[in-house]
């Protein structure tokens, strides 16, 4: 039979890797769309971009995604408050720390700025002349893709936090 405190241990250990790998996985969410998607979109006929990101808006929100957009703060701030509990402190801070650099970074733009430009483009009838469709898709993906690049380094801002954390943890 385990000890209490083996079981806290094990709980501990998996909600920092919990923690570790859902931020992990939004910031490589965010670094692909600025790195590849949006690039390659850009490439392509303004028109067919503006289809393209409004079928990828259409199914992005999924029980794939959920886990790590969702996920991220919820995992750090429990690790954080366990992490406290247990008088890491410094450990704890960092955790909580990346949660709220996730927040404020990453979670609160997309819901604020990147989703109501993904609402307004999904109600846009593309248009067929090619520059009022280069014109509509230049301007949405310039706005979209700052604030996407925004959420990537403050995601990984944050997975930097948590790597810290479960470092200064394992030396204590």
């Amino acid at each position: 039979m385990w000890a209490s405190d083996d079981r806290l241990t094990v709980l501990l250990s998996c909600l920092m890797a919990l923690s570790l790998i859902l931020t992990g996985a939004i910031a490589g969410f965010f670094y692909a769309y600025t790195s590849s998607v949006m690039r390659g979109l850009d490439a392509i006929p303004a028109a067919h971009a503006i289809v393209a990101m409004q079928g990828i808006n259409a199914t992005v929100r999924n029980w794939m995604f959920a886990p790590a957009f969702f996920g991220t703060p919820v995992a750090a701030i429990i690790t954080g408050a366990l992490l406290g509990w247990q008088q890491h402190k410094s450990a704890a801070l960092l955790m909580l720390l990346a949660a709220v650099i996730y927040i404020s970074g990453a979670f609160l733009p997309t819901l604020l700025v990147n989703v109501p430009m993904n609402e307004t483009l999904a109600t846009v009838t593309v248009p067929t002349d090619p520059q009022a469709a280069d014109h509509l898709w230049r301007e949405y993906s310039g706005a979209w893709t700052w604030w996407n690049t925004l959420r990537t380094l403050f995601s990984f801002a944050s997975l930097l936090f948590v790597g810290l954390a479960i470092y200064v943890s394992a030396r204590r």
